[in-house]
């Protein structure tokens, strides 16, 4: 079964799938004239004037809360494991695709969290929904609510796998490892404090999001930073060696085994489209229930996410391995990022280490609520409080399971859940390009 599934795996996040991703991602820069990228100082702007509600906005948690909600689901295991296990697989030049595949995910975001406002509905509860499973209905018709309910399938599914029983099982092994707490303890733990915050709802969740992200994001860029000014010296040739091994792969040294181009490209590309998820459709589920007056209001903030993630986390990261030399250890994953982190810092694994542990926590809140949204798609209210505690047993059993398989499966689903979003924004960026044009005529006059 297993090798099935991998089979499977490597089938859906083939270069076909890739290409997509980055081709549709390309499209949407173009088609929008390098908005995403010329726009980045507004986005800011927008993002600091969203941190309380603005008069006339509809919305149930503020532009800054959605954009930290989305945050919350993104920045976490892609940023610590998934570069350094770029960086083991592809050779430092996979940083570079990792950057360019952010640059144009930048479009990607901002494109979903505009459609996902534009077709946003109002459920019998009264809240703010959307997401693709919306703009895919609604925006492009009743014919094609089979995507839409296939997106909402796979994204419920999706969620179980990446959002909680991966996440529970990381955290569980981090604590096991440094603090010597038993799996379940850990499991049971986590599960009390996701469900007194999920069961509060997105406000909740929001809430929390807007506090614990920036801190924990601060504290571990503080800590890449101060690493960074050590090994400042090293840091032009660490950036040197990220331009030029993307163009002519990575050649054998210490316990690193080589990488050609392509596996630098390869691993680059999919390892940031697992960091920043932009494509994927589940950012544009927590934007959907910004408060607003504008679609491409939101939008600009939302492509912000895929910039913190990949161009800033991801990079100190990167950047850490690099100088500190511990990417030619032959270790790989969250024990490299570790490594790096200790080389460079007393102490510093524990940074390391309090990052998964936060930074997995807070993507269990942040993929509950896109599991919840996609559940209540497919069977309605009446599936929100099933879904909650089926959530919250979910984080136990990950917590203590051996989960190759549940691994392999969300790995599957989250590929599944990128091709009708994919669909669904190149068949909408017309729609896309005409709002933004009519926002930014708006602004002028």
């Amino acid at each position: 079964m297993q090798d099935i599934l991998n089979s499977i795996s490597s089938f859906v996040w083939g270069p076909p799938v890739l290409v997509l991703l980055l081709g549709t991602g390309l499209f949407l820069t173009l088609r929008l004239g390098l908005l995403p990228q010329r726009k980045l100082g507004y986005g800011f702007r927008m993002l600091f004037e969203g941190r309380s509600k603005q008069p006339g906005h509809e919305g149930d948690i503020t532009p800054f809360q959605a954009l930290t909600t989305a945050l919350s689901a993104t920045i976490g295991t892609g940023n610590i494991a998934g570069v350094a296990t770029a960086i083991f697989l592809g050779g430092p030049g996979a940083v570079f695709w990792m950057w360019l595949t952010a640059l144009v995910g930048m479009a990607t975001k901002y494109a979903e969290a505009v459609l996902a406002v534009k077709f946003r509905e109002k459920d019998e509860r009264g809240r703010y929904v959307g997401g693709p499973m919306y703009y895919i209905r609604n925006g492009l018709g009743p014919r094609w609510g089979w995507l839409a309910w296939a997106f909402a399938l796979f994204a419920t599914i999706a969620a179980f796998g990446i959002g909680n029983t991966v996440q529970s099982n990381s955290v569980a092994r981090a604590v096991e490892g440094t603090f010597g707490v038993p799996y379940l303890w850990t499991g049971l733990a986590m599960a009390a404090l996701v469900f007194v915050v999920i069961i509060g709802g997105v406000k909740r969740i929001a809430s929390v999001a807007e506090y614990l992200v920036p801190l924990m994001a601060g504290l571990y860029i503080a800590g890449a930073l101060v690493i960074l000014a050590v090994n400042i010296v090293d840091v032009p040739a660490a950036f040197g060696l990220i331009f030029s091994d993307a163009f002519t792969g990575t050649a054998a040294t210490g316990g690193f085994a080589g990488a050609a181009v392509m596996a630098a490209i390869r691993f680059g590309v999919a390892r940031g489209i697992f960091s920043n998820e932009a494509g994927l459709g589940s950012a544009p589920i927590a934007h959907a229930a910004a408060l607003t007056d504008d679609p491409v209001r939101q939008g600009n903030v939302a492509m912000l996410g895929t910039f913190i993630d990949t161009i800033v986390v991801c990079t100190m990261t990167a950047l850490v391995i690099i100088t500190t030399g511990a990417w030619t250890s032959g270790e790989t994953g969250a024990e490299l990022s570790a490594l790096a982190f200790q080389t460079g810092l007393p102490g510093g694994e524990l940074i390391v280490s309090l990052g998964l542990i936060v930074f997995a926590f807070t993507t269990m809140l942040g993929w509950s609520y896109y599991g919840e949204r996609a559940a209540e798609y497919l069977f309605g209210v009446k599936v929100i409080l099933p879904f909650r505690l089926l959530w919250v047993a979910g984080v136990v059993v990950g917590a203590v399971a051996n989960l190759g398989l549940i691994w392999i499966i969300a790995d599957i689903m989250n590929a599944l859940m990128a091709i009708p979003n994919l669909i669904a924004l190149v068949a909408l960026s017309g729609t896309v390009a005409a709002v933004t044009r009519a926002y930014w005529q708006k602004q002028r006059a």
